[in-house]
């Protein structure tokens, strides 16, 4: 049996089939809404809070789309695959795998209070846990499926002192990327990387204490929005998209310029 019948026809994604990791909040919340809005079937991960996942996934299902919650660590390997093992039978096929989850730990390399274990979860979430969710997802994903991953300007754009281990994270990624766009360009699935700037979530309000400084570098002198993220997400997954791979997609308001 088909589990996508109740989809609405009409829609750019209508009759796909999406995971989300870190889909309850920010810039992961507004992909599970956007995807869901233009007909995907959404599973998301979240890692702490059930009752933001579940309003999200009342959210969803009241305006008429499909989206279901698993809790999921990152870091863990083995739920992350059982995750998108998971996410897989509810959904009965895959699609579009985006890769949202993430952590920001920051601190120079000279600092002999550097919390290393903080260090290696970043790796394990930012890196290894994208890795997994990808090898995962990749004998699911059905021909001209899509990987999209959340990355920073940061990576190419160093704003602050402090984000080496961060950006580099997110490096390692935008690596990846490119690699795997040639892996799998036979089975015409397409794999991009989304490069934020700054955007207005809980972790870096548009008027916390590092606001001023940000909007001094973008060009539009202003934060984006997790919507903003969350239509390059649609672009990229939706049929506009087919001859894009291995590309990285600045949404900074020029603070990469």
């Amino acid at each position: 049996m088909n589990t996508l019948n109740t989809q609405i026809q009409g829609r750019p994604l209508a009759g796909k089939a999406a995971i989300v990791t870190g889909g309850s909040r920010g810039i992961g919340a507004a992909i599970v809404r956007r995807l869901a809005r233009d007909g995907a079937a959404v599973a998301f991960s979240y890692a702490a809070s059930a009752d933001r996942a579940n309003a999200l996934v009342a959210e969803v299902e009241a305006a008429g789309g499909r989206a279901i919650a698993f809790r999921a660590d990152q870091a863990n390997a083995d739920e992350v695959r059982q995750l998108v093992t998971r996410a897989y039978a509810a959904l009965g096929q895959l699609d579009i795998l985006v890769n949202s989850a993430g952590v920001f730990v920051t601190g120079p390399v000279d600092d002999p209070a550097a919390d290393l274990a903080a260090f290696d979860r970043q790796l394990d979430v930012n890196v290894k846990g994208v890795a997994t969710a990808v090898r995962a997802a990749v004998p699911l994903l059905r021909e001209g499926g899509r990987i999209i991953s959340i990355g920073t300007t940061g990576a190419v754009h160093i704003p602050f002192a402090g984000a080496a281990d961060y950006v580099a994270s997110k490096a390692a990624v935008a690596a990846y990327t490119r690699g795997w766009s040639r892996d799998l360009g036979p089975r015409n699935i397409t794999v991009n990387l989304i490069q934020p700037g700054a955007i207005n979530t809980e972790m870096n309000p548009e008027d916390g204490p590092f606001a001023d400084t940000l909007k001094g570098m973008a060009s539009l002198g202003r934060y984006g929005q997790p919507e903003d993220i969350a239509a390059a997400v649609a672009f990229l997954a939706g049929p506009d998209a087919s001859y894009i791979t291995g590309a990285t997609l600045n949404v900074d308001g020029g603070q990469s310029a």
